[in-house]
């Protein structure tokens, strides 16, 4: 992520004054040196308790930047900050000490008054600045008696409380700064976190979907297809112990044909294609089909059931998922026909009214009750056939509705709408 305009000025301004404190020091340390043997001069027991914490100061100061520095750059590194102000205490006393060496050490006091601002809360740290003021005017008064003019001049008085004036406006400027661009590090953390939950919620439910429309599938196609499979086996074994190989013959074939349908089903959904019935010829066709395939399966097992089809209106041309929902429609509805109704008959329609699409399965059998059964998911996988239903008809803003009663049959009807453009004849 880009750094804001505000974290570049901070930038800018922590480097600015790392670098006065070093350079502020090392002048003063340098005065220190060079006034050596001129009158006034401090003496070599002042020079050397100077250099001696003028290095102690910079390898202290130096530590805690660095401290501060690494952790910035690596969260999971050491963090100095429950320990920042007992550091700005030592380097406030180190500070205080040089002051009583020499006062030309008196300037550093500038880049250690943002310092106050910053670890402080403001009111402590203006107070501190106030009193560091007050000592450092005392420390250039101290240090200049003796000299010619020597006592408090105005000049040393003015000079560091324009200075403390100057450090706390651009302080408080820095802080200003300094807790805006938090708010934004802030913010970014949290939008790149709402992003990585959005991202994760997504992901999960895009497996979710892809794993319900696998589940409808596999239920509408394979199930049926594998349930008629194993009723085709145990009619056809039926057969042969009764002598009759002609007809077990025939219900092979249908095993056969039937496990075919299965496996390209299989592939095609896989690929998330059509059904194959629907890439061989029309919806209309395909439920005409399907109604003649129900009666033979249904003859097959000894079971007298009548099924027809009936075409209303004029048939238009549908999109692919308007008729894969109805002819999975179709198939749940006479399975369950021929698996639960034991009826004698059953009619297909469908019925094309200009702006939707009806699909209407009769039959006479021994019907439900439909507010305690319908759409009740079982134990064993089965019973998910309607709810499977309803889910594929919501996404197309369609319905389902199921009329029926113990002992006069049952009826399913699908609406499904028909915008202005999904239909051309």
């Amino acid at each position: 992520m880009q750094s804001t305009g505000a974290a570049t000025i901070l930038r800018v301004l922590r480097v600015c004054l790392h670098v006065g404190f070093a350079v502020l020091l090392l002048v003063a340390v340098v005065r220190l040196l060079t006034g050596v043997g001129t009158a006034g001069a401090p003496s070599p027991v002042a020079v050397a308790a100077g250099l001696g914490l003028s290095g102690l100061l910079a390898l202290v100061y130096l530590a805690g930047t660095i401290l501060e520095k690494r952790h910035s750059g690596d969260a999971a590194r050491f963090n100095p900050t429950p320990y920042a102000r007992w550091w700005l205490a030592v380097v406030m006393l180190l500070w205080l000490l040089l002051l009583l060496v020499s006062g030309d050490f008196a300037w550093v006091a500038f880049p250690l008054f943002f310092l106050l601002l910053h670890l402080l809360p403001r009111r402590l740290a203006l107070p501190a600045i106030a009193l560091s003021t007050a000592l450092l005017v005392g420390a250039l008064w101290f240090h200049s008696r003796g000299s010619a003019g020597g006592g408090l001049q105005l000049a040393m008085v003015l000079g560091p409380v324009f200075g403390a004036v100057f450090a706390v406006v651009t302080g408080l400027a820095y802080r200003a700064l300094f807790l805006e661009a938090e708010n934004q590090r802030t913010v970014a953390d949290d939008l790149r976190r709402t992003r990585a939950e959005l991202a994760q919620t997504q992901h999960d439910a895009g497996m979710l979907a892809e794993r319900e429309r696998l589940a409808r599938e596999i239920h509408d196609t394979l199930a049926q297809g594998f349930s008629s499979i194993i009723l085709m086996g145990r009619s056809a074994e039926k057969a042969l112990d009764e002598g009759d190989p002609q007809a077990a013959k025939e219900r092979l074939r249908i095993v056969q044909d039937t496990a075919s349908t299965n496996l390209a089903e299989a592939r095609s959904f896989v690929r998330g294609l059509r059904s194959p019935d629907l890439e061989q010829s029309g919806l209309v066709d395909t439920l005409r089909r399907l109604c003649g395939k129900t009666e033979t399966e249904a003859a097959a097992r000894g079971t007298a059931l009548r099924c027809r089809f009936q075409l209303v209106g004029t048939p238009v041309e549908l999109p692919n998922t308007y008729q894969t929902t109805l002819l999975r429609a179709a198939q749940a509805s006479l399975a369950n026909v021929w698996a639960h109704a034991h009826a004698r008959a059953a009619v297909v329609t469908l019925s094309f009214l200009g702006t939707e699409v009806t699909l209407d399965v009769f039959d006479d059998g021994v019907g439900f009750e439909p507010s305690t059964a319908a759409g009740t998911e079982r134990g064993d996988g089965t019973g998910v056939g309607l709810n499977s239903l309803r889910e594929r008809l919501a996404a197309l803003e369609g319905s389902l509705e199921i009329e029926s009663a113990p002992g006069e049959g049952t009826v399913v009807a699908v609406r499904v709408p028909l915008a202005a453009d999904d239909g051309v004849s």
